[in-house]
């Protein structure tokens, strides 16, 4: 579907309106109709992605999108189910959610309430994206979304078990240096009494004194 049509035929009209003036009016007309052109483009593929989100939530088994083609918009309407037979499978992180390292819940997961978002790809990771989301049998926007969902769920998964094995590591518990030994209080040694030749006045020059000493 080619939109120059449509944003040609606003720009008339707004070029239109504005020569009902002097000059300098029709020249900003045309000016300002010329600047307008992307916001016209923008805001009328986003009336019709929302139009086939809605289309999408009265299908049951099958879902309407938007592709761009350069400055054309293409209406695709993809199956839910299993590809053909025929259908090439991609690999690697192509190959879809459902065999990706960002798988995500399945389809038909409660997920609350839906917000929109405009995401620019490169076209060729875009004709990627499209082809592995065809191999699933899902609309890009889906396949996208649960591509989301799976990187999130890894890498709360993957915070959680470097917080477990911080707390507890065996090797780093093994490397650790042994505690130092509690030191024990050694046993006091009890005064060794002085000998009989030892006691004072002896070897002094004084003079002893023995006998009996009456009560």
């Amino acid at each position: 579907m080619d939109l120059t049509p449509y944003v040609t035929a606003l720009r008339d009209d707004l070029a239109t309106a504005a020569s009902v003036g002097d000059e300098q009016t029709a020249r900003a007309g045309t000016a300002l109709a010329g600047a307008l052109e992307p916001a016209v483009r923008l805001a009328l593929q986003t009336a019709l992605s929302d139009l086939t989100a809605e289309i999408s939530e009265k299908l049951d088994d099958r879902s309407v999108s938007l592709r761009l083609r350069g400055r054309e918009v293409e209406v695709v309407v993809d199956r839910d189910g299993d590809p053909g037979p025929g259908a090439e499978q991609p690999s690697g992180f192509f190959a879809g959610p459902s065999s990706s390292p960002f798988a995500g819940p399945g389809r038909g997961a409660d997920m609350g309430d839906i917000s929109r978002m405009t995401l620019r790809l490169v076209d060729q990771i875009k004709g990627q994206a499209e082809q592995a989301a065809a191999a699933q049998g899902m609309s890009l926007n889906s396949w996208i979304s649960q591509a989301v969902q799976g990187a999130l769920r890894d890498n709360l998964g993957d915070r959680s078990r470097r917080r477990w094995e911080g707390s507890w590591d065996p090797q780093r518990r093994s490397e650790e240096p042994p505690a130092p030994p509690t030191p024990t209080e050694e046993p006091r040694e009890k005064p060794t009494p002085p000998a009989p030749d030892d006691r004072p006045g002896r070897d002094e020059g004084g003079s002893g004194v023995s006998g009996w000493v009456r009560g």
